[in-house]
């Protein structure tokens, strides 16, 4: 069957992409995502390129953005590109390289797709991305969650080429004599996954030929296993676990019926990150001294009287800080969702949730995360006055849960230019003399 053939069906049948949704190509310049692009603009889907550039491989990851570059001005395709200093955000959020670049290219690319009005993401990955992935996560404890390997489909990420083998884009590149480059680091067994793809996965097709058609059959099986699981486990957990603000409360006389399956337990849990050991002591604290506090990595349970709170840990979110640039347009942070825009109408929109600051007083880019002790500023319409943010929650009467899950809009030079809200600061008001506005809602 002809190549893009099977690819307009798989696009269609399998993950449901119409001819006229638009979409976000991710393409390195290697051949998985050269090839991808191929198919996409033969197929005559509207698409624009988006290209990282984490500066790793010093000339090399410039030659790859030439590439890219050149490939989308000869077929006419929009290019985008982001520069990343992938080291220095590593190095500051405690992060390995490849988790860094990981970080930084999704959030950019979702960024980027809604900024442009794109449906979709494309990411290049292939059937034995698909198998080593398995592969890895079963040496990680996943469970039966991480041996689904690769979706096809999650959220806006579409996953277009797992219909096809390495060696199939291979041979495909070749025919068609399409240009790529290759990243030589996809060649050292110093990386886990390049372990399991060049020394691990051969032995398994010595010993079976079919291996890979093994694993796919096998992998179907584990994600129907997961569905199924799944179909059980979340109407238990959408009775039980209810939000309170930014809280969680699960009532133990109702959860109480499910402490004597532990494995139950786990699964309900499971989202939070607490592992067995910790879930089998909160069953034997169940009847004592109320306050007592069970941690995962990211969460804090707290056992109650009459319910069990769940939290965030303070300084443990997903998203702890973000920058956002002269160019942001949509983002989300900590739950929230966040638009920004810069007008030239002064006019005052009056509402909590909306920030307008003059924009030449700005310093970009502005930070979003959560408080700090020592925090301060100027609140509006309090000309002169400094206040602690602490002291401000205080006031409001914010608890200490609650306080740790407001967000803080920091200017480029270190103010305070709003709690999330609440209150904006003095300093940055419209005044008569603005000429722009920066406008940021949340939603």
């Amino acid at each position: 069957m002809d190549l893009v053939h099977r690819f307009k069906g798989y696009l269609q049948e399998t993950l449901g992409i119409s001819v006229d949704d638009k979409v976000l190509l991710a393409v390195s310049g290697g051949r998985d995502s050269m090839l991808m692009a191929h198919l996409f603009l033969t197929a005559g889907y509207p698409c624009v390129i988006a290209h990282c550039n984490f500066h790793l491989r010093e000339v090399d990851a410039d030659l790859d953005e030439q590439l890219v570059k050149e490939f989308a001005e000869q077929h006419k395709v929009p290019f985008f590109v982001r520069h990343f200093q992938t080291n220095d955000y590593a190095e500051q959020y405690g992060l390995s390289t490849q988790m860094a670049a990981r970080e930084l290219r999704y959030a950019w690319f979702e960024e980027l797709r809604v900024r442009l009005g794109a449906q979709w993401i494309a990411i290049a990955q292939h059937q034995d991305d698909h198998i080593e992935t398995v592969l890895l996560n079963l040496t990680r404890g996943t469970g039966l969650q991480g041996l689904q390997g690769i979706l096809a489909k999650r959220e806006t990420i579409i996953r277009p080429l797992l219909f096809l083998s390495s060696a199939e884009i291979t041979d495909c590149v070749q025919q068609l004599q399409i240009p790529f480059r290759d990243d030589l680091s996809n060649f050292s067994t110093k990386y886990a996954r390049n372990k399991v793809r060049l020394e691990i996965i051969p032995k398994f097709r010595e010993i079976s030929p079919e291996f890979d058609d093994i694993m796919c059959e096998n992998i179907v099986h584990f994600q129907e296993a997961y569905d199924l699981l799944q179909s059980f486990i979340v109407p238990i957990r959408k009775a039980l676990f209810i939000p309170v603000g930014s809280l969680v409360r699960i009532s133990k006389s109702k959860l109480e019926p499910h402490l004597h399956r532990l494995p139950l337990l786990f699964e309900l849990f499971k989202p939070y990150g607490f592992s067995k050991n910790v879930l089998a002591d909160m069953r034997k604290h169940w009847n004592g001294e109320p306050g007592k506090i069970f941690c995962s990595a990211q969460y804090e349970l707290l056992l109650d009287r009459e319910d069990i709170w769940l939290k965030v840990q303070k300084g443990k979110q997903d998203s702890p800080l973000i920058e956002i640039h002269v160019d942001t347009v949509v983002f989300s942070f900590v739950d929230r969702q966040f638009e920004a825009s810069i007008e030239e109408d002064t006019s005052l929109r009056r509402a909590e949730n909306v920030l307008q600051v003059d924009f030449e007083k700005l310093q970009f880019p502005l930070i979003l995360r959560l408080w700090e002790e020592g925090d301060y500023f100027y609140p509006l319409g309090m000309e002169g006055k400094r206040k602690k943010v602490s002291d401000y929650f205080i006031q409001k009467k914010i608890g200490r849960y609650e306080k740790n899950t407001i967000p803080i809009l920091i200017n480029g030079n270190g103010d305070v230019l709003w709690i999330v809200n609440y209150r904006a600061d003095n300093r940055y008001k419209i005044m008569k003399s603005t000429k722009k506005v920066f406008t940021l809602v949340c939603k």
